[in-house]
């Protein structure tokens, strides 16, 4: 009797949360509810930190070269068309970069740019495959608590901004993300082509500051909130939530590159490089150890 209660108890509070959701995404695959999402998440860290590594123990690991150049190109093009998206339905076609509400009308632009955030909410699900393919080529030393938590809670958190606030000022950091993905998987895609490529990845060593700039612009943006008058952006919860995740990651970023580049250069060069390889991989997205093997 006790648990009907509570689980009546927890229907209408989640019926009264639900009120407020976005009507236009309603219907949308995995949108329904929180449910199947977690599920695949908890299916994802499950396979990764225990399942996986068992079954891959005793076996010889992947080749996966293949693979990851077809991967790492393909996010590059995804993240590419992505970018285009929210440009042409925001961020290039009258966004302020200041308080832009979200624009819940069946508008053309609206719905666009309501497409391109479910698009990008799904695409955190494709990058799951980083962790899945370090697993299977028994690269389990990538597989830190701090890649799996990002891995994990993007594709979380993003399912309520779909939910509720497809659009305005909350998806900035989607935009500059998918820009610096450009970028990274470029750098993983390049490096799985093997070390007759290597010419071309001068610019490894400003992939950190990439990462770097990205969290400052995107915490100094959405920070504009508190400074405004009368924003009308309807979500400030994403706000906070938002900004402390680019501090957070602000401050990790941060720390790695001191103890790399400044106490790590009382090192010798090569321990200089494998040391901060070994803490970067677990902050960046990918497959940034792909060149170790070619």
């Amino acid at each position: 009797m006790e648990f009907d209660n509570i689980k009546s108890s927890a229907a209408l509070i989640y019926d009264e949360f639900i009120q407020n959701a976005d009507r236009r995404t309603a219907s949308w695959f995995l949108m329904s509810s929180p449910l199947p999402q977690t599920l695949v998440i908890v299916a994802y860290i499950y396979f990764v930190q225990s399942l996986g590594p068992r079954v891959m123990e005793n076996r010889k690991a992947f080749d996966l070269k293949g693979v990851l150049i077809v991967y790492n190109f393909s996010v590059v093009a995804l993240s590419l068309y992505m970018c285009y998206e929210f440009v042409m339905s925001g961020w290039g076609t009258g966004y302020s970069f200041r308080c832009d509400p979200v624009d819940y009308s069946d508008s053309a632009q609206g719905l666009r740019m309501a497409a391109t955030c479910w698009l990008y909410y799904f695409s955190k699900f494709i990058e799951m495959l980083d962790t899945i393919f370090f697993v299977l080529r028994k690269k389990n030393s990538q597989v830190t608590f701090l890649h799996v938590y990002h891995h994990s809670i993007m594709p979380f958190t993003w399912w309520f901004g779909v939910r509720f606030s497809a659009g305005g000022m909350g998806t900035f950091h989607a935009l500059l993300n998918c820009i610096v993905h450009v970028i990274m998987y470029s750098y993983y895609g390049l490096t799985a082509l093997g070390l007759k490529y290597q010419k071309y990845l001068w610019w490894k060593k400003y992939l950190t500051t990439i990462q770097l700039i990205q969290f400052v612009v995107v915490t100094s943006h959405i920070s504009q909130y508190f400074f405004l008058k009368d924003c009308t952006y309807q979500f400030p919860i994403f706000v906070c939530i938002i900004g402390a995740y680019g501090l957070i990651f602000l401050f990790l970023f941060l720390n790695f590159w001191y103890h790399a580049y400044t106490k790590g250069k009382r090192l010798p060069k090569v321990l200089q490089n494998q040391k901060w390889e070994h803490h970067s991989n677990g902050l960046m997205n990918g497959n940034a150890s792909h060149e170790k093997e070619e």
